[in-house]
Order: structure tokens, then C-alpha cells, then sequence
């Protein structure tokens, strides 16, 4: 299969997380910033060990250096920019790219001026797009940090430029200790304005999140929500049937068809499904999949994992033996549950089918 021909949703990509490496270097000269390795060959691969290591601390670590290039107009305007190209280069055809403004304001901007600093970047990457001849369109996710207590203020952030590019609201961030119940204010107000939520959770911790995330922070995806295989249960019969029973939790997101915001690499990376195993094989993703639950695939940070969406794909389809058929209802599954009005989502599993069909020709 030629996977990176064939159209894509992302959902779940920070804007942080996938810079490119000669980006950093370059900005990083323009600032003054000291990187661990000067030349961007070498800085890919520092990015990698320090990613692979096994240390979700490390893995943090690496995005000191990126939020670093990040915290003027030029740094901000130029990664959304490239951010557009080079997932319209693997074929995406609808991007929401999620980030914290709280954490770009270091050289003087607002967070308004933050939040357009990115659209321009997003608007004139999709332009470029469209020049070429290609099709992208993207969205911005305004995402609060759950350990701050800023999240009332970036809520509201992220409803005043609702009609500037902004889909959604998140938060992201240390997951265990810090329920989205501790964000219930900003919860009620978006609630209250009738704006779309996605949380972070089922990542870093396990079923409570999740459930608070659906109770209090009214999400309708979840990032990541790996550890929702801790509420489902297996049991084999007499008869060498295999008995599957939904805990509570689990049963809701399954018959609400709540999105499933997956990352295969990062969450083998970050030990998501450690309870599991510890190889690609072990992902829950697989058995989600045939219960029936809404599972989209995505990169989460493309620079930390070294990957792509066609990437993450490509190694699903080696793990589990997916079909073309398979990955057209991973990308029907994201494009349903885009942050989009009905007639763009349509549109978008209408572009995913033709382009599916035409590859299976």
C-alpha cells in the first residue's frame, strides 16, 4: 500500500511537538538559545534518545528546546507554517494542531497575539497549499495546562477566536494529581458557550481520569485514552469462548462513540500501555478496534516519536495485518469527529473514500 498517498485526518498533533530540526537550530541561533547539539542531523538524534530512553522525564525534557524557538512571532508564525506543509506532504488533508499559549509568552506577546501569530502561520501554510494545487485545511486547539490555574482565562482565550481558527479546547500536561475536576469553572464556561472539549487523559492515569474527563471536563474525544483497556475485562468460557464485559466507564465511551485520540509510538514512548506489554504488539489499539470502539491513529508529537502519520500507519498495518479497508475506517473514524461543522466533515469522508477507492483500483 501506498499509505502516504492516501488522504488523512490528524487530531491529535502537538504544534510543539513536530518542529523541525534545522527550525530549532536556525531559530535558536536568531535567539540566543543554547541546544544540546548544533547541528540538526545530530539535534534529530538527540531528540530520539532522549525520547526512546524510557524516561517520560527525559522525554519532557526535549521540550524545553522547542517552546524555547517559540516565543515571538517569527518562531510561532514559521512552525504553524511548516507544520501545514509537511502534513499536506504526507497527504492530510484535515490537521488540528493543539498547543498552550500560557506557555509563549517569555518575549512580551499576548495571548491573543500569540493565537494569531499561529493562524497567520496556518493560514499562509494552507495557501502555499493551495497554490501547489493540494488541499489542506487546518484548526488550532487551545490547549490549558492542568497544573496552572490559568484555565478560565485560556477558555476564554480559545472562544474569542473561535472564529480565527480556534476548533477546540484541551488540557494537557501531568495528568496524574490533576483531575480535570480542578478545571471545572473553565469547564462550565465553555459548556455554557457551547464549545467543543478534548482532554488529556487515560494516558498517565488510568480510569478515574477518564471518567472525570467525561463528568467534568464534558469531553467528547479523549487524548489518548489508552488505559480505558483497564475497565474492560476478559474472561474465556468453558467452551474456550472468550467472554469480553465493558466496565461502566468503558461502555459509555463505546456506545457514545466517544473519539479515541491514539498514538501508537508515543504511547509505547511515554509506557501508556504498560500494564500490557512493552512492544507495539501489546497496544490495546487492536482490540478497541474490533469491539467496536471509535479509534483514530495519530502522531501526538512528531519530532519526540521520529514519526509521521503515514509512519504510525505503516507500523499498524505491520503489527496488526490492517488492510486498506482497515485504514480507510481509521480515517472515517477521525474525519467524523473533527472539530468541523457537519457539511466539512462530510466533505472530508467524501475526499477520504474517493481516495481510498481510487487506491484499491
Amino acid at each position: 500500500m501506498d499509505i502516504q498517498s492516501l488522504p488523512k485526518i490528524s487530531l491529535h498533533d502537538h504544534l510543539d511537538g513536530g518542529l523541525r530540526p534545522q527550525t530549532i537550530v536556525e531559530l535558536s541561533e536568531s535567539i540566543g538559545h543554547k541546544l544540546p547539539k548544533s547541528n540538526a542531523t545530530e539535534l534529530a538524534i538527540w531528540f530520539s534518545e532522549q525520547c526512546n530512553s524510557g524516561s517520560l522525564v527525559k522525554y519532557l525534557e526535549t521540550f524545553e528546546h522547542t517552546v524555547a524557538v517559540m516565543q515571538n512571532y517569527e518562531g510561532l508564525e514559521r512552525v504553524a507554517y511548516e507544520s501545514v506543509l509537511d502534513l499536506a506532504m504526507e497527504g492530510v488533508i484535515y490537521g488540528e494542531l493543539r498547543w498552550a499559549p500560557e506557555q509563549h509568552l517569555n518575549s512580551g506577546l499576548s495571548l491573543d497575539q500569540t493565537v494569531e501569530a499561529v493562524q497567520d502561520g496556518l493560514e499562509r501554510g494552507m495557501e502555499e497549499v493551495a497554490n501547489r494545487g493540494g488541499f489542506i485545511r487546518t484548526g488550532q486547539i487551545i490547549t490549558a495546562m492542568r497544573h496552572t490555574d490559568r484555565s478560565l482565562e485560556i477558555a476564554e482565550l480559545a472562544v474569542r477566536h473561535r472564529n480565527n481558527g480556534v476548533v477546540a479546547f484541551d488540557i494537557a500536561g501531568p495528568e496524574k494529581g490533576f483531575l480535570p475536576s480542578r478545571h471545572k469553572v473553565a469547564f462550565d464556561y465553555l459548556a455554557s458557550e457551547l464549545f467543543p472539549v478534548t482532554v488529556h487523559a487515560g494516558e498517565a492515569d488510568g480510569i478515574d481520569s477518564i471518567k472525570d474527563a467525561i463528568i467534568s471536563g464534558r469531553a467528547i474525544r479523549l487524548g489518548h485514552g489508552v488505559r480505558l483497556i483497564e475497565d474492560i475485562m476478559f474472561s474465556r468460557t468453558e467452551g474456550d469462548t472468550d467472554l469480553v464485559v465493558l466496565g461502566p466507564v468503558a461502555q459509555w465511551v463505546h456506545d457514545r462513540e466517544i473519539a479515541l485520540e491514539l498514538s501508537p509510538s508515543s504511547n509505547l514512548q511515554t509506557g501508556a500501555f504498560a500494564m500490557m506489554g512493552e512492544s507495539m504488539s501489546d497496544h490495546p489499539i487492536d482490540i478497541m478496534y474490533d469491539l467496536g470502539f471509535k479509534v483514530t491513529v495519530n502522531t501526538d508529537n512528531r519530532l519526540m516519536s521520529g514519526t509521521s502519520l503515514t509512519k504510525e500507519l505503516e507500523i499498524l498495518s505491520e503489527t496488526f495485518g490492517y488492510t486498506l479497508a482497515d485504514l480507510e475506517q481509521f480515517q472515517l473514524n477521525a474525519a467524523s469527529s473533527a472539530f468541523q461543522g457537519m457539511p466539512e466533515r462530510e466533505e472530508l469522508m467524501d475526499m477520504i473514500e474517493i481516495g481510498f477507492a481510487r487506491a484499491a483500483q
